[in-house]
């Protein structure tokens, strides 16, 4: 084993969370949209979706491990879960901790969307929006990819397919707003 192989493993398993987050919030966005119809039966991309929520949740809690594993910055148990606690890249690293607390609540109100109200989970759910706007802009302060070209091409493009399926989520006629009723 390298030294450097928690390092590795931080750096891997934050860019597999970023992407599991992103792909988990375009499938969202294709199941609200109905852009899916067609391509597979519903039932399977919400399926889907919640699959990919819970193992970008995994993928966080492997992140955090990994940095605890890791010996170039020392992160304590305040440094992981406390935003601003951090004394390395303090605002980058508050924004993952805020993207994985708002992520845990997502993920918390899905599997108790039974028990709370259509609009409360709704609100709720709209939380994943912040999470993967919040976990970019960590990934690309605080990531050592920042500078990788393909890497920014790929954020970039993933940005900009979630930025157009939001806008056909907000702007499409006969679409409400979660917490809104018909006049």
């Amino acid at each position: 084993m390298t030294p450097k192989f928690w390092w590795y493993t931080a750096r891997s398993t934050g860019i597999v969370a970023w992407g599991l987050a992103a792909v988990a919030v375009i499938w969202g966005l294709l199941l609200s949209t109905r852009s899916a119809r067609g391509l597979a039966k519903p039932v399977w991309v919400l399926d889907l979706h919640r699959f990919l929520g819970f193992l970008s949740l995994v993928a966080v809690a492997a992140h955090l491990g990994a940095l605890v594993g890791d010996n170039f910055v020392h992160f304590g148990r305040a440094d992981l879960f406390i935003p601003w606690a951090s004394q390395w890249k303090t605002g980058p690293v508050a924004y993952g901790i805020a993207a994985f607390w708002l992520l845990v609540i997502v993920e918390v109100s899905s599997l108790l969307k039974k028990h709370l109200s259509k609009n409360l989970w709704a609100r709720l759910h709209l939380l994943s929006f912040a999470v993967y706007v919040l976990a970019t802009v960590h990934y690309l302060q605080a990531g050592t990819e920042r500078s990788n070209r393909a890497m920014l091409y790929t954020v970039s493009a993933v940005s900009a397919v979630v930025l157009y399926l939001t806008l056909l989520r907000v702007l499409a006629p006969g679409r409400r707003a979660p917490g809104r009723r018909r006049a």
